[in-house]
């Protein structure tokens, strides 16, 4: 096998959950066009439905269901769909997240548990749902998508002379808690053959950040930009791919060096 050809996701069953967002449609997009049977997840299935349309359309194989990583049924539903229908699973991408604390630092306890619902239980659930149909396979890649908002504190000054704030404390506390979470899967299931391994993108610039916003952000990194709509898509299919199967427990920052100062 050449080396390219590791990087083939041909033959591979992969989900994506939370796959019509920012990161989710280029993480689709990628697994996709990579070769996978390419399975996309979130609550809102009728999003979904015209993103794996355009993809068949095109070719690739994609297919949309619904579920809410909210409610453990939901997820074991989820879970044998999939099998039931492709006798496997060979990629789990962790990308669904809810953001429920409009209110930020100041908002009440049940909507800080509310956000734990879903991104802490819910991840843990869903990612133990999976893990073991990959460990009884023998295999498999799973991949949590994160942020540098996982791996530092907020940064106050790419705030200034905006709308906008990072004092969200729910966002910081689970992200932050699925890097090491990410180590402790990967050694749960590392005699199994199933390797675990975490993303975490900078900021993704969109049409409702403002020019200043945009600028003070763009300085604070070595790349002098925000992350664009096919930043994630090498990294997805590398650590999805045999490419790396030597890699796991990690946490791979994709984020023009703004966490390496």
């Amino acid at each position: 096998m050449s080396i390219l050809d590791k990087f083939s996701l041909q033959g591979k069953v992969a989900l994506v959950t939370g796959g019509a967002g920012l990161y989710g449609r280029q993480i689709v997009a990628a697994l996709a066009e990579a070769g996978a049977h390419t399975y996309v997840a979130a609550r809102r299935v009728d999003k979904l439905e015209g993103l794996a349309a355009g993809h068949r359309a095109t070719g690739h194989d994609v297919r949309a269901l619904q579920f809410d990583q909210g409610e453990e049924a939901s997820i074991l539903a989820l879970r044998d769909t999939i099998v039931n229908e492709s006798g496997r699973l060979d990629v789990l991408v962790n990308n669904a997240v809810s953001r429920p604390m409009k209110k930020g630092y100041r908002d009440d306890a049940a909507t800080f548990a509310e956000s734990m619902r879903v991104n802490a239980t819910g991840h843990f659930i869903i990612t133990r749902a999976f893990g073991d149909v990959m460990a009884a396979q023998g295999s498999g890649s799973i991949i949590n998508v994160g942020s540098v908002h996982g791996m530092i504190a907020p940064d106050p000054t790419i705030y200034r002379g905006t709308n906008i704030t990072g004092w969200y404390p729910d966002y910081f506390f689970h992200k932050s808690g699925m890097i090491n979470f990410t180590r402790f899967v990967a050694s749960y299931y590392g005699a199994q053959g199933v390797r675990c391994n975490c993303i975490s993108p900078g900021g993704f610039q969109t049409e409702a950040h403002s020019e200043v916003f945009v600028r003070q952000y763009s300085e604070r990194t070595f790349l002098g930009r925000m992350a664009n709509a096919t930043d994630l898509m090498g990294i997805i299919v590398f650590l999805a791919s045999d490419a790396s199967v030597y890699i796991t427990g990690t946490n791979i920052p994709v984020d023009g060096g703004y966490t390496a100062k």
